[in-house]
């Protein structure tokens, strides 16, 4: 094959990564706090020789994630919790402390608050968050403190990674930061409040269609090579 058609295999490879990143956000519209991904494409450059040129290969193997805040629904619950502004909730979690921005919790058997895979809600000290169940009604004021009959007896962990970057998505809307997490001054938390996906619906399904349509070109290219290629291999056998 020529460095034409190896080109074009890894831009389809690249589209189809494209296309499953897309296709995973629209799944998720409706996913509280999930964040939305963008394929990132790449570029290897080769020399084949003296007065020959270069052949090009695409890759699409990064991501980026937007952290642009999403619309806040109202549900009324004690323990749905939204977060405006940038910051993030921390579970505890067996692989470790990870950072969300999905805040419907509950309570468990134990009295804690945990979100809805079981991963406990971690304090601003990283303990896990007891709900006293023989009290009255438990408010949670704009800087992540709780408090029950007015009495307060924790404080939510809001924190910020030092670097957006070193974030590695686990779970759809877990995250796991490998940079340091600094305590979220500037963010709030709304009780009663979810925050929803910040997919953009239109966007997505029209980047839907245009990398559908890149792809249908690419193969459509690879299968008019593919006849060329055999007319020739059909004339050089028939000499």
């Amino acid at each position: 094959m020529g460095s034409t058609v190896y080109t074009t295999i890894t831009r389809q490879s690249g589209l189809m990564n494209e296309m499953r990143v897309v296709a995973n956000n629209i799944a998720n519209l409706a996913t509280t706090g999930f964040r939305t991904e963008t394929a990132v494409f790449s570029e290897y450059i080769m020399p084949l020789g003296q007065n020959e040129g270069s052949v090009s290969m695409a890759r699409a193997n990064a991501h980026i994630t937007s952290f642009q805040q999403g619309a806040m629904t109202k549900t009324g619950a004690a323990f749905d919790l939204g977060i405006n502004g940038e910051g993030f909730f921390q579970l505890e979690t067996p692989a470790g402390v990870r950072i969300t921005r999905a805040g419907a919790f509950s309570p468990n058997a134990a009295g804690e608050l945990v979100s809805p895979e079981g991963f406990r809600l971690l304090d601003a000290g990283g303990a896990p968050i007891f709900a006293p169940t023989d009290v009255g009604q438990i408010s949670i004021s704009a800087d992540g403190t709780m408090s029950a009959d007015g009495n307060p007896f924790s404080q939510i962990g809001l924190v910020v990674p030092s670097d957006f970057n070193a974030l590695e998505r686990e779970g759809g809307v877990r995250f796991k930061s490998n940079s340091e997490l600094l305590p979220a001054d500037a963010a709030t938390v709304s009780q009663g409040f979810l925050e929803s996906s910040n997919v953009e619906a239109v966007q997505q399904i029209a980047r839907m269609i245009e990398v559908q349509r890149s792809y249908e070109m690419g193969q459509s290219f690879l299968e008019k090579e593919d006849e060329r290629l055999r007319s020739i291999m059909t004339l050089v056998g028939g000499r």
